[in-house]
């Protein structure tokens, strides 16, 4: 393996530089710090994106190093708003790619360097706790994110390689160990065997045992409530209350008082105080779907909430302490909000410390027979099972599915009653224009 050049170490400064260290890899962070530290950097470390952000928000460092796979975040997508939002941060990747290659800046090269002295004592694949449902040898791909240009290419089986000697070889060498997820750690919750469904499976498995704070982006209709019900049940907390509220169902003037409680008297018509949605999840899981349709003055004290573990009610001047583990679901982009000031780029940050993505149906269309095989057994339970023409599974299959999951089960419930006493839904029942997403 080719040495690496000898670079002075420079001389400290009154104020030290300050590098962030954005990866799931405790080991590569360790390495990389104690190069860092040599070099007379001051070091902070981040477990993902989202704490990224919030750790460059709170004290501005000159560099940041980003791992080629963040656990909450997509890289590629972290990257590109990192780099526009905090455009005087020196930003690398961990396979030595700048965000951008046209201009390197003043402390590129002595980046370059740690990282691939702190690679050289690597002597194996990256290896964090392994996750539950990943079984390599069932691999046939494995993906290699590029971080400036979030491109990705397939590594084909047997592809034989010499030992890495260059940066980008070991970055690359410690994320294709990563096989997709075996079909058998799949939640009873979920339908399907596609990976994207898969996925959603193992990131729940991964962080349900955690209090960690869970924010679940998909479309409507996908499953997101079913995403946080199966959180709750695996966690240590499933024997507390699950408590559901959907922030865009409630008017706003309601809102506040239905989350935090309110004393009596507190407004017209509060003719007795009432525990909130909050203080009733005590111990428990809180779940707030559509969080991104919750008016700013209210994310302000739902904020509060999350960062102190206390609320105060309405109408009440003394605090009260709860613990719950929150949970919240939206089919809005929360990221692109954050820019345009339409939702908290601070409360973002405290709910998306781990996310989920919940895949449209046109996302996993293979798993479309196990989807309405499971629909129409689950109708049985009231009238017999029917069965499925051939062309109506055809004329499914071309549908768009905006609605996603739940479209599809409104879909087949309407043509089971129109077939009536027929056994069998034919292609005239299938009909897509009442459905409900």
């Amino acid at each position: 393996m080719t040495s690496c050049p000898t670079l002075p170490i420079p001389e400290a400064r009154i104020r030290p530089r300050t590098a962030l260290l954005a990866s799931a890899d405790s080991s590569f962070r360790r390495r990389l710090n104690n190069v860092l530290t040599g070099l007379h950097w001051q070091v902070e470390e981040a477990l993902g994106g989202a704490d990224a952000w919030r750790q460059a928000q709170a004290a501005l460092p000159e560099a940041v190093i980003v791992d080629s796979w963040l656990p909450d975040l997509d890289c590629a997508e972290f990257l590109r708003e990192f780099g526009a939002s905090f455009p005087g941060v020196e930003l690398l990747s961990t396979d030595g790619s700048a965000l951008d290659l046209r201009a390197g800046g003043p402390h590129r090269r002595e980046l370059l360097f740690a990282l691939q002295r702190s690679q050289e004592t690597d002597h194996g694949a990256w290896n964090p706790t392994e996750p539950p449902g990943w079984d390599a040898g069932e691999a046939r791909h494995q993906v290699v994110r590029s971080a400036n240009n979030g491109c990705t290419r397939s590594i084909s089986d047997g592809n034989e390689r010499n030992a890495p000697t260059s940066l980008a070889d070991r970055s690359e060498e410690r994320l294709s160990d990563r096989a997709r997820p075996n079909a058998s750690e799949r939640l009873p919750e979920f339908v399907g065997i596609a990976p994207c469904i898969l996925e959603v499976s193992r990131r729940i498995r991964l962080v349900a045992p955690r209090s960690t704070p869970v924010l679940i982006e998909g479309p409507t209709g996908s499953g997101k409530e079913l995403v946080a019900e199966a959180l709750h049940r695996l966690s240590t907390r499933s024997r507390r209350p699950f408590v559901a509220i959907n922030c865009a169902a409630i008017p706003e003037a309601l809102l506040e008082a239905e989350l935090f409680g309110h004393t009596r008297g507190a407004f017209t018509g509060a003719v007795q105080g009432r525990v909130g949605r909050i203080e009733a999840a005590d111990g428990g899981t809180l779940f707030l779907d559509e969080i991104g349709e919750m008016p700013l003055a209210l994310q302000a004290k739902l904020l509060r909430f999350v960062e102190s573990g206390e609320l105060q009610r309405v109408g009440d001047n003394e605090t009260v302490k709860v613990d719950v583990r929150v949970v919240a679901a939206t089919h809005r982009p929360l990221a692109q909000h954050t820019v345009t000031g339409a939702f908290r780029a601070d409360l973002y940050y405290r709910l998306a410390v781990f996310l989920i993505r919940t895949p449209a149906l046109a996302d996993h269309l293979e798993d479309l027979p196990l989807l309405v095989t499971h629909f129409i057994e689950k109708m049985g339970r009231e009238v017999p099972v029917k069965r499925i023409a051939s062309e109506a599974m055809e004329k499914l299959a071309a549908h768009a599915w905006p609605g996603n999951v739940r479209e599809l089960e409104h879909v087949l419930e309407r043509a089971a009653i129109l077939a009536g006493d027929t056994p069998e839904l034919t292609i005239d029942e299938i009909d897509f224009g009442a459905a409900v997403n």
